[in-house]
C-alpha cells in the first residue's frame, strides 16, 4: 500500500511563477522517502499541485 501526498505550489499574478522553490519542496520530499508521481495542473488555476507517494509506514 501507499500513502499520498498533494502539496499546492501557488503562482504569481503576473507572470504565473512560481512563489516557492518547487525545486527544494522536490528534494526536501525526497529525503522522507516520499517519490514525486506527477505535476498537476488545473487550466486557468494560479496554482499547481505537487503528488507525491511513498510506501505506507504503516503497513510494513
Amino acid at each position: 500500500m501507499f500513502e499520498h501526498k498533494f502539496v499546492k505550489v501557488d503562482l504569481t499574478l503576473f507572470g504565473g511563477k512560481p512563489k516557492e522553490d518547487y525545486h527544494k519542496i522536490v528534494y526536501d520530499h525526497e529525503k522522507e522517502d516520499w517519490e514525486l508521481v506527477q505535476i498537476f495542473s488545473p487550466g486557468t488555476a494560479a496554482y499547481f499541485d505537487l503528488i507525491f507517494k511513498r510506501k505506507n509506514l504503516m503497513s510494513g
